[in-house]
């Protein structure tokens, strides 16, 4: 969101564009992948799964509608961002079984230590979110300067390197939470990020800063994520688990990527 926000200012919507799809593609594929070898193998539920999924598919679908004319406009990203609530309305619906029991459990905690951790845990998101906000300028800085040293396009540069660095705090997240067993919380992560990047992250800074895009490159890098959405979902739908085949499989979605669209941004970019 930081990222979207300080590249649109500055006037750079591509590097907003190929940020968001890329970390979708990244995070789908790459960082799904890498967790059942890393952490070993882990259940999931089909229903949730399968209707939360598709949810994220729908808003890349809605990400082509917007990237095709060429340019944002803020009714664009309004109802980009309005989309989040359906999509978060929708997860609560399926999920909702799943977190009364889990406030079930929770009323039973020594409330005190509760209040101490919530405490603590609060400072820690707050340095965090400052620590982003800086952070942002300059990665979105180094982007533009890389772009102009190199003359390279700043959506390729944004889709390959900027979405890798975003999708890195998911791995953490991730692991920790497998390690853990909470494995509702490391799939809800994976797909509720996607969807954050498809909706608010991807519109916010559109709607402050309405910027134009390049349709050539971002369309292909759109239609390939959204090609590996609908793989991941199918197969782990119809498997119901995350083992090292699945995630061999995923991160080969994601390399075959590399290469297709690499030679296609080459081409757009003549």
């Amino acid at each position: 969101m930081f990222n979207s926000i300080i590249s649109c200012a500055l006037g750079h919507g591509d590097i907003d564009i190929g940020d968001s799809v890329g970390s979708d593609l990244t995070q789908l594929t790459l960082v799904f992948g890498l967790l059942p070898i890393i952490c070993g193998n882990f259940l999931v539920k089909r229903r949730q799964f399968l209707i939360i999924g598709s949810c994220e598919v729908l808003s890349l679908i809605l990400i082509y509608a917007v990237v095709e004319k060429g340019y944002f406009t803020r009714v664009d990203a309004v109802f980009m961002m309005l989309s989040f609530l359906f999509y978060t309305m929708v997860t609560y619906n399926v999920t909702k079984s799943d977190m009364l029991t889990k406030v079930d459990l929770m009323i039973h905690e020594d409330h005190d230590n509760s209040t101490r951790r919530k405490i603590h845990f609060l400072i820690f998101a707050i340095i965090g979110f400052v620590g982003i906000s800086i952070s942002s300028y300059f990665i979105v800085q180094s982007v533009i300067y890389l772009s102009n040293r190199f003359n390279i396009n700043e959506f390729i540069l944004s889709f390959f390197l900027l979405s890798i660095g975003t999708s890195l705090p998911e791995l953490s997240v991730d692991i920790t939470a497998l390690r853990k067993k909470e494995y509702t919380l490391a799939i809800g992560d994976i797909i509720g990020s996607c969807i954050v990047d498809s909706t608010i992250s991807i519109a916010i800074g559109q709607f402050l800063f309405p910027q134009s895009v390049s349709a050539q490159l971002a369309i292909p890098a759109i239609l390939y994520t959204i090609f590996a959405s609908l793989i991941v979902i199918i197969v782990v739908s119809k498997r119901q688990i995350m083992d090292w085949k699945s995630g061999i499989l995923f991160i080969f979605i994601y390399i075959l990527g590399l290469p297709i669209l690499l030679s296609i941004f080459i081409i757009s970019n003549g």
